[in-house]
């Protein structure tokens, strides 16, 4: 046993080669008890949380921290409260800070590795007094920390006791020798930045103090150090065995072991009392075992327990899978099935705690994860808090578990450094630190089934240093695959992944890899950059794994947009994001990449995700529907397939189907779509259900759906009565018997609509051309490549007007020139009726040499009690040309605010495709009905318009709405989701300036009583 330096030095913050003092090997997490009660509870006396208050000083660096502070005659009284596990920036200490891959002391002190910041590199001495229960008396005592960021030194009642760095994984001390029976006093130095950092440049906001659980635990005189277990499944998965490996502390020849298996339901499997040479030696075989995968994750309990002379000593509990991950002819297996990943990427954030997440978070997460499809999960960027892993097993979720190592900063350098101070690179004295990560967190992690592979981390580059920890993994863990995606960056060393990975690779270049490379599994560990309004054209990846066998999966980037709750200028709970902290440098909202909202809100993005992953497919045809079944080990016979026939939106028949559907299989259920022979548009929708209740979702929560037009019936022409027209100088008035309206010759446009009384145009209508831009449009200069749009019909000037007139209809058209370099001319006519509907028709001719055209169509400012709303289109989450595989053809009602998606920076939202009709109305039920001619449109209900959202950076920065704007679109491009900063939208989703543009629709007001 080596001796414990005594001894504390500053000098190991800037030594890349000490990252650990005194601390204690890593080791498997496992549930332990000291007898039969505690197991049955699942509740152990051996343990002692020390989470709760704490008493703090923060220091901006060691100038002034209180060096002193762990003695104790140490006089702490003027120290303040914090609480653990807690961030501390989160809690009135400095503040929060976000950067992506500069590292954050960029621009205040030129620092080289392994050197760190003294001029801010503050220091938490953090304070805790405890009494020890009795349970853990006269015991073995350590003390576990879960994650503290960066580094840190621990006293306890004056004596160091040890110094740790990785920030996210477990550092434990044995304190036994320096306890006292009465109260202790525990002293804890956290230091934001130490070489370390230079390891842990994650795309993240960067926060510090002790973030996760602190406890302490005792052990019996003979104990279980460290368990592995490694089952292990024959040829034809028939039967299992069990090895297992215990360290042991303290044994001797009257130690035995008991060794027992119990079933997924709950029943024993096995028993088995050895001695430890008969344990060491066992290997423990199990007939037609309960296969593991994210489909059925059937999760065996192994209990091994200790005896010394027939007295129970210890019981460990530990939940095991059965499942084999493999390599085969350049294709990934699970249980000799072609696997495919619809996973995404997962920092652990909550919006109000930082990085120490709730186990109620946790929850949430693989719930939601397991409602929207999503197989498999990559830990970007570190290892996760014990529990998330404890819950992939449970739940079924495939794991990409990810060493705590980014070191994004030093290879992406734009000065005369550049990469000659790359690290880890090929610098030896790194590569004790990063052998030292991989092993915690491969120690702590090993017998959990749902990781199916280990990531070296993530944007180091690649150099010898990466190839050691490849080799590493390699060596110690046979069950799993290796994957680092720097090995391919870096062009060099491509043997060491066990598969081609790859990050944010258009569709072709995906396709151009796959028929290059047939040998060997593809994954993009990031994909569908999920940035603001995102994730567009996703189909195009996932539909690539119907197509080549090698191509398994990918990851979206990424689960949950990293914000802040905090308060606006006014005083209001408001989320923040980088830059709003004060925090300088900083990359501001590029950390807002999720499907889901800071707070947890789902957004509009996740139901496509939702529809893309579903391994459930149904395809509907004039004679019925076909279920395609693409899971690889389970069946249908736990859903229910819904089919409806809808008119017009409404329900007109409906009738359940119990199929069931092999893995791998299809199955063609005829059904006669009756409909009926009046008029309207009839749509066929079949949806998968759940039967019964599961772990994720209740009873008949929807898995996946599909809709079909199978029928359309046209309504006959309604007779047209004679209209009363005044034609002044200036304006045009027209009125029938509920409506008037005017229409400006002087301003070009209809300034005037009243029905009931009602007026409803609060601006004339114009035609725009012109959206508020999303991430992914700023990401590739959008705004330079499209900005005339802006103007071009917000600037549009009149040139020519025309009125006709017939028995039945006064039309009116306006010819305005748009404001572009070129000569362009676009045409807005207004036909009347007697019954007060209003035909509106925009005609853009097409003119080359201009940019593509971001929408399309024309805007309405109604008065702001007409905020609610109710259509027949594609809902209820908004959607776009490449964004609508996860809505339906429906009917939905919403209202304007809610209408706007709360993306952490203000751009498009609320658009909703393939319309049929909207009505706008307020409280009383008057309002406006849009009506689509010739085909439907794309519409939009919101407070703002497109050039009041272009301004705000901040939803607080939007001004007290007092209109309701209305969007009738030809059409809008897609958002996009290649990535945010280079990536157009794709071809087919964009808008040609040259082809020639129609909208056509009709208005007319309505209340209750017409």
């Amino acid at each position: 046993m080596t001796a414990k330096i005594k001894n504390p030095t500053l000098d190991w913050l800037s030594d890349p080669q000490v990252f650990q003092i005194n601390r204690l090997p890593a080791h498997a997490d496992f549930a332990f008890y000291q007898n039969q009660a505690e197991f049955q509870s699942k509740k152990t006396s051996l343990k002692q949380s020390l989470n709760g208050t704490w008493k703090v000083h923060v220091a901006q660096n060691l100038s002034t921290a209180p060096l002193n502070f762990y003695k104790n005659d140490f006089n702490d009284s003027g120290f303040s409260y914090v609480k653990v596990p807690g961030q501390l920036e989160l809690q009135g200490f400095n503040h929060p800070k976000y950067v992506n891959t500069q590292y954050p002391w960029d621009g205040h002190e030129q620092l080289v590795p392994p050197a760190i910041p003294q001029k801010f590199n503050p220091v938490a001495s953090y304070v805790k007094r405890f009494e020890l229960k009795d349970n853990l008396k006269n015991k073995k005592v350590f003390l576990s920390f879960q994650g503290v960021q960066t580094a840190f030194y621990v006293w306890l009642n004056g004596h160091f006791v040890g110094y740790s760095e990785d920030s996210f994984t477990p550092s434990e001390f044995d304190i036994s020798d320096y306890l006292l029976s009465g109260t202790n006093h525990l002293a804890v130095a956290v230091f934001k930045y130490s070489s370390a950092s230079w390891l842990e440049d994650q795309d993240m906001i960067r926060l510090s103090g002790i973030f996760r659980d602190v406890y302490l635990y005792a052990v019996p005189a003979t104990y279980i150090k460290d368990l592995h277990y490694q089952p292990v499944l024959n040829a034809d998965f028939a039967e299992g065995n069990v090895s297992v490996t215990a360290e042991v502390e303290n044994k001797n020849e009257q130690t035995k072991f008991c060794f027992e298996l119990f079933a997924p339901d709950k029943h024993k499997v096995l028993e088995q009392t050895l001695s430890d040479k008969e344990l060491a030696q066992a290997v423990f075989k199990v007939a037609h075992p309960k296969l593991w995968s994210a489909e059925e994750p059937n999760l065996y309990n192994a209990v091994l327990s200790i005896f010394n002379q027939e007295n129970l000593v210890e019981i460990t509990s530990t939940q095991i899978g059965f499942r084999r991950f493999e390599k085969k002819n350049g294709i990934m297996l699970l249980n000799g099935k072609r696997i495919v990943f619809k996973g995404i990427d997962r920092h652990e954030f909550d919006y109000r705690f930082g990085h120490s997440v709730t186990k109620e978070d946790m929850i949430f997460d693989v719930k939601f994860m397991k409602q929207h499809n999503i197989n498999a999960v990559r830990t970007s960027h570190y290892p996760n808090h014990p529990f998330w892993y404890k819950l992939c097993d449970q739940y079924g979720i495939y794991m990409i578990d990810e060493v705590n190592l980014e070191t994004h900063g030093c290879w992406l350098q734009i000065d005369a450094l550049g990469k000659s101070w790359n690290i880890p690179g090929d610098h030896p004295e790194w590569l004790p630190a990063i052998i030292d990560r991989d092993n915690s967190m491969f120690q702590r992690d090993k017998n959990h089934p749902a990781i199916l592979i280990w990531s070296l981390g993530n944007e180091s580059y690649t150099g010898k240093d990466l190839v050691a920890s490849a080799n590493w993994f390699h060596q110690h863990d046979q069950s799993r695959l290796v994957h680092y995606e720097g090995f391919f960056r870096g062009g060099a060393n491509q043997k060491y992944s066990d598969m081609d990975t790859h990050m944010y690779w258009k569709p072709q270049d995906i396709i151009n890899q796959l028929e290059k490379h047939t040998d060997r599994p593809f994954i993009q560990c990031e994909y569908m950059h999920s940035m603001g309004n995102s994730t567009g054209g996703m189909k195009l990846d996932t539909e690539l794994a119907d197509k080549y066998p090698n191509y398994q999966g990918a990851f979206i980037w990424d689960f949950i947009d990293q914000g802040l709750l905090t308060t606006d200028p006014r005083g209001q709970k408001c989320i923040s994001y980088g830059g709003d902290w004060t925090d300088r440098p900083s990359d501001y909202e590029f950390c807002g990449d999720g499907i889901l909202l800071a707070d947890r809100t789902t957004s509009p993005k996740a139901a496509e995700v939702k529809q893309d992953y579903s391994n459930i497919k149904i395809r509907i045809d004039q004679d019925g529907f076909t279920i395609k079944n693409k899971n690889l080990f389970i069946n249908t016979a736990n859903l229910i397939f819904t089919a409806k026939v809808l008119k017009d939106g409404k329900l007109l028949k409906e009738r359940d189907f119990n199929l069931v559907v092999e893995p791998g299989k299809s199955l063609q259920q005829s059904l006669p779509w009756s409909t009926g022979t009046q008029p309207g548009e009839y749509v066929a929708e079949v949806a998968a259900k759940l039967k019964n209740d599961t772990l994720w979702a209740p009873k008949n929560y929807e898995i996946c759906f599909a809709q079909k037009l199978i029928k359309s019936i046209n309504k006959p022409a309604a007779q047209k009565s004679k209209l009363n027209l005044v034609n002044g100088s200036t304006n045009i008035g027209v009125s029938g018997e509920h409506f008037s309206l005017q229409l400006s010759k002087a301003k070009g446009g209809l300034s005037s609509y009243k029905y009931d009384g009602q007026e409803y145009i609060s601006e004339i209508p114009k035609s725009s051309y012109w959206r508020a831009l999303t991430n992914n449009d700023d990401g590739y200069n959008g705004g330079f490549e499209l900005g005339m749009w802006s103007i071009a019909g917000k600037y549009q000037k009149l040139i020519d007007s025309d009125i006709a007139q017939t028995e039945t209809t006064v039309t009116m058209s306006f010819k305005y020139q748009l404001a572009l370099p070129e000569k362009v001319f676009n045409t807005i006519t207004y036909t009347v009726t007697q019954d007060g509907a209003v035909t509106v028709t925009l005609s853009y001719p097409g003119h080359k040499n201009l940019p593509n055209i971001p929408a399309i169509g024309v805007d309405f400012k109604l008065p702001l009690q007409f905020n609610h709303y109710e259509f027949y289109g594609l809902g209820p989450d908004e959607n776009y040309s490449d964004r609508n595989n996860g809505v339906k053809l429906g009917i939905f009602k919403g209202n304007a605010q809610a209408n706007f998606t709360p993306y952490l920076v203000p751009q498009e939202a609320g658009n909703h495709g393939a319309t049929r009709w909207l009505k706008v109305y307020d409280n009383n039920g008057r309002g406006l009905k849009f009506t689509a001619l010739n085909k439907p449109f794309e519409q939009s209900v919101l407070r703002y318009s497109e050039y009041e959202i272009q301004n705000a950076f901040h939803h607080y920065e939007l001004s007290q709405p007092y209109c309701t704007r209305v969007r009738i679109l030809a059409k809008q491009m897609g958002v996009g989701g290649d990535d945010s900063w280079g990536a157009p939208v794709h071809a087919q989703y964009q808008i040609k300036a040259d082809s020639p543009i129609t909208l056509t629709f009709k208005f007319q007001g309505f209340s209750d009583s017409h």
